[in-house]
This record gives structure tokens, C-alpha cells and sequence, in this order.
């Protein structure tokens, strides 16, 4: 019986980076499931209700949690899925590694990354449609200074890093990301095919 790594596509950036676009049509072209910290987050802020930052910042850090959690559970069952977040290194550079040494897969790493200024005014045209629990509008003074970087550093974990320029959302090459994406997968898919027969 050939056993399958499992392949990982792990979106992060900062925040209105386009991850969850970007990570929605890649489980829709690759019927992979989605596991986003925001649908649990704010599922929380349904159950658990909302109120000032701090509140949002200790749901962040419960839906994390829950999110490596859910993590596991795919890989346990041998399944390959994607994941989209605000992932930061070094504290879920750390996370991911502990979780690959329990259960190994390949990872492929797409890096959101967006011009500073334009990335402060997308935070900002959004906020009245995000959820209220996430208090954008109370999070800007604060996130000002990492969104006008534009970019975080990639979390350090092996695999494939793919960064992608999203400052012009329309031209996007979503084929070429596909591409790239179906190219790492498929080499994953011989390496395990050719190790079953040694």
C-alpha cells in the first residue's frame, strides 16, 4: 500500500493581504478542505459575544489554538488541506514544526504581500464589512506601523515558499499560482510513489 504525505498550503500575511481570496479559490480549484482562523473566531464571537480589543485579541489567540488543533486532526488522517492566517514567526514557526515532527508533511507556503500605504487603505475600506468582534477600527493606530511593512516575515519551516504581490489585486496570476501549487504536489506524489517501491 502506497502511503500519501500529506500537502500542506499554508496563505499568510498581514491582514487584507488577500489571504482568504487567494485561499478560497485554491480549496475551490483543489477541493482541499479550508481550515481559517477567522471562521473560528468569529463562530466564537457568535457563541461567546464581543466587546473591546482585548477581548479579540485573547478569542485570537483560543482560535489559534483550535485551528492547530483541527490541524492535527487532518493530518492524523492522513489528509491534505489548507490553512489561511495571520501566521507569524517565530511563536507558529514553532507550532508547525512540533506538528510536522508528530505527523510529517510537505508544506507549500504562499506569502501575501502588499505595497504599505495601499495595504492601510484596504485595512481601512474593509473594516465596516468584517465582522464587528474583530474592532478593526480600534486595531488601526495600533496595526499601523506593521501594515505600511507590507509584508511579514515567512514562517520557517521547509517546503516551497511562493510570495505573491497582491498591491494589484485584479492582475493576480491565479494560473500561475495554480501551477506552481499542482507542480509541488505532484512531486510529493512521485517521491512517495517512488519510495514504495524501494
Amino acid at each position: 500500500m502506497t502511503m500519501h504525505t500529506p500537502f500542506v498550503i499554508i496563505v499568510t500575511g498581514l491582514p487584507a493581504t488577500g489571504k482568504t481570496t487567494i485561499a478560497q479559490w485554491l480549496a475551490d480549484q483543489l477541493h482541499l478542505p479550508l481550515l481559517r482562523k477567522d471562521a473560528i473566531k468569529e463562530t466564537l464571537f457568535d457563541t461567546l459575544g464581543w466587546s473591546d480589543r482585548e477581548w479579540s485579541r485573547k478569542l485570537s489567540k483560543a482560535s489559534t489554538a483550535v485551528l492547530f488543533s483541527q490541524m492535527e486532526v487532518q493530518l492524523r488522517a492522513g489528509q491534505s488541506f489548507i490553512t489561511e492566517s495571520n501566521f507569524m514567526h517565530p511563536r507558529d514557526t514553532e507550532d508547525f514544526l512540533r506538528l510536522h515532527q508528530r505527523h510529517p508533511f510537505t508544506a507549500f507556503q504562499i506569502l501575501c504581500t502588499c505595497d504599505g500605504p495601499t495595504l492601510v487603505q484596504r485595512f481601512m475600506a474593509r473594516s465596516s464589512e468584517r465582522h464587528p468582534g474583530h474592532v478593526d477600527a480600534n486595531a488601526l493606530n495600533e496595526l499601523m506601523p506593521i501594515l505600511l511593512q507590507g509584508r511579514i516575515v515567512p514562517l520557517k519551516i521547509g517546503g516551497t515558499l511562493y510570495e505573491l504581490d497582491t498591491t494589484d489585486f485584479s492582475s493576480t496570476d491565479y494560473k500561475k499560482l495554480l501551477s506552481a501549487v499542482e507542480a509541488a504536489r505532484d512531486a510529493t506524489l512521485a517521491t512517495d510513489a517512488n519510495q514504495s517501491y524501494e
